[in-house]
């Protein structure tokens, strides 16, 4: 059942854009309250990795909308999603921005909020599950440990277009932490990892690629700074995937058989 929206004083828009995290796609791991606004909204918009399980959760009354963006592939602009946001919220109560991850950690939610602001729309945010956090975890891989590392850097390693030069200082963060956490980097890799051990990362540091990280098909490929790129290339790995790069890949072997959770269909 639909919710009406009406008009308050000076034609003020009464809908509500939720901007809600999907968390990396085992539907276990989406937050009660995300689930809540699916099955009572009247509008949801969604991104492409977003998995079927959780779409399936869905008012099965509500407008479901596909504005998911893949590299090559864009089914609708920016903004033209958030202009379509701004329109659905004229004329509905709930109005769903369904986000993979978390629409705060490179998932352009800061941008779509100010833009809805700015036009007199009220907006929520629901966090959700990052893949940097729960794709290692489901790998055996943590990401803190105390003998091995006491810090984390989270890094996209694939920039808007149009920069004239990259903004992210490689050689910062490869001394700024002992693990890297790197989002939608398997394009850009070998100019990262080339960045990385040019500023003085050993050839010997480990690296795992974690490949749609939490669903039944999780993929992952395990190597160093020296050997990624050609393993990448022998094996046909592609995106989308996390990677990460220090000395806690290796718990993993230790880890993985153990605390490997069972993964929801």
């Amino acid at each position: 059942m639909n919710h009406r929206v009406t008009e308050g004083e000076g034609n003020r828009v009464l809908g509500k854009v939720y901007l809600v995290g999907a968390g990396p796609g085992d539907p276990g791991l989406m937050t009660l309250k995300g689930k809540g606004l699916l099955e009572c909204a009247d509008v949801v918009i969604y991104d492409a990795l977003v998995s079927p399980q959780i779409l399936a959760m869905i008012n099965p009354q509500a407008e479901k909308i596909d504005a998911g963006k893949r590299k090559g592939r864009h089914s609708k602009f920016q903004e033209e999603t958030t202009q379509l946001l701004i329109e659905k919220a004229q004329s509905n109560a709930v109005v769903v921005r369904l986000k993979g991850g978390d629409p705060f950690v490179f998932g352009r939610g800061g941008e779509e909020m100010e833009d809805l602001l700015q036009a007199g729309v009220s907006v929520e945010v629901v966090p959700g599950v990052t893949s940097g956090i729960a794709a290692p975890a489901y790998a055996g891989i943590p990401l803190t440990h105390r003998a091995y590392s006491s810090s984390v850097t989270f890094v996209t390693g694939h920039e808007s277009a149009g920069k004239y030069r990259p903004k992210v200082n490689w050689s910062a963060i490869a001394h700024g932490s002992e693990t890297i956490v790197i989002y939608m980097g398997v394009h850009n890799l070998p100019y990262i990892v080339s960045e990385l051990r040019e500023a003085g990362l050993s050839d010997q540091t480990s690296v795992a690629l974690i490949r749609w990280g939490t669903r039944p098909d999780q993929e992952e490929l395990f190597g160093s700074l020296g050997t990624i790129v050609a393993q990448v290339e022998e094996t046909q790995f592609e995106a989308p995937a996390i990677a990460v790069i220090g000395d806690v890949v290796e718990l993993h072997h230790v880890l993985s058989a153990v605390v490997q959770p069972k993964i929801q269909n």
